[in-house]
């Protein structure tokens, strides 16, 4: 049968090495792979007479990580030479998986983008960045596309603080900003590649009107890094797929917290009173039913 050759190959190539049991499994497939692509592990345990982790085991010595990647190949023959599709950045995601197993796969995920930004983070740059940001008269933040998400939450806790900032979730008018910065005043720009064009164009700008200006980027080396006094790296490499268009903002967010949290601790008195009365703006905000 022509769609399963490569299951077929894979069993004549481990065949010598398999126990009496996996072989009863491996006949079964090699005569009726049509057939086996729909049955169940137990079922396809009940007719080679074998266990179910017996079943298992053979898919496993075939490369598969369990039995349901080797069905889902018997029924698509073209997904045998498929690489991993990854959506978000370290995110692997076949086509054989189970809904049920995205939570613990993306909570591991983001453990991982995590901790490869505590490992790239500089912690002298990390400190300068807080001192910018709280000594800062004016604060005007750039992104685009997926960078605008942490630029948002950047500019929303940093105004609960009482900062005075900006951000503009229209390029032109952030390099229309960035152009009428001024000495005394912090540009912040979020690029996981640091290539982004608009973005730096707009904190180029900024720097040469005299503004401090820092960067926040998932690689080393970049455009972005040639026009900052600061570089916060977020990793040390670009993982995304689609020209760096889709990609995962956990690392960036938790470098957001990072300096939200420093900025208070740099002037608690002067940041914990600002939190408290920024608070007391909105407490007429909660509905009360």
């Amino acid at each position: 049968m022509q769609s399963s050759v490569g299951i077929l190959e894979r069993i004549d190539h481990v065949y010598p090495s398999l126990r009496p049991a996996e072989r009863a499994v491996a006949q079964y497939i090699r005569e009726h792979a049509e057939e086996a692509a729909d049955l169940t592990v137990g079922q396809m345990a009940d007719i080679a007479h074998v266990s179910q982790p017996t079943v298992i085991r053979f898919a496993r010595k075939l490369g598969f990580g369990g039995y349901r990647e080797l069905r889902y190949v018997l029924r698509h023959p073209a997904a045998e030479h498929q690489a991993t599709f990854d959506p978000l950045s370290g995110f692997d995601l076949n086509p054989w998986d189970n809904v049920e197993e995205i939570p613990a796969k993306a909570a591991e995920g983001a453990k991982t983008l995590i901790g490869e930004m505590c490992d790239a983070l500089d912690v002298k740059a990390y400190r300068k960045a807080i001192a910018l940001i709280a000594e800062a008269g004016f604060i005007d933040i750039f992104g685009v596309e997926n960078s605008l998400t942490p630029a948002t939450d950047l500019f929303t806790k940093l105004g609960y603080l009482g900062l005075t900032c900006r951000l503009s979730t229209d390029a032109y008018l952030q390099q229309i900003g960035a152009g009428h910065m001024r000495h005394g005043d912090v540009a912040i720009a979020f690029s996981h590649s640091g290539s982004s064009s608009d973005t730096v164009k707009a904190l180029r700008l900024a720097k040469s009107h005299g503004a401090k200006t820092i960067a926040i980027t998932n690689a080393v080396g970049v455009p972005l890094a040639s026009w900052a006094d600061v570089v916060l790296l977020t990793g040390r490499g670009s993982r995304a797929i689609y020209g760096n268009a889709i990609f995962s903002c956990v690392a960036d967010a938790a470098l957001v917290d990072m300096l939200y949290m420093g900025v208070i601790l740099s002037n608690y008195g002067r940041f914990s009173a600002a939190l408290d009365e920024s608070g007391r703006m909105i407490r007429d905000r909660v509905f009360e039913g």
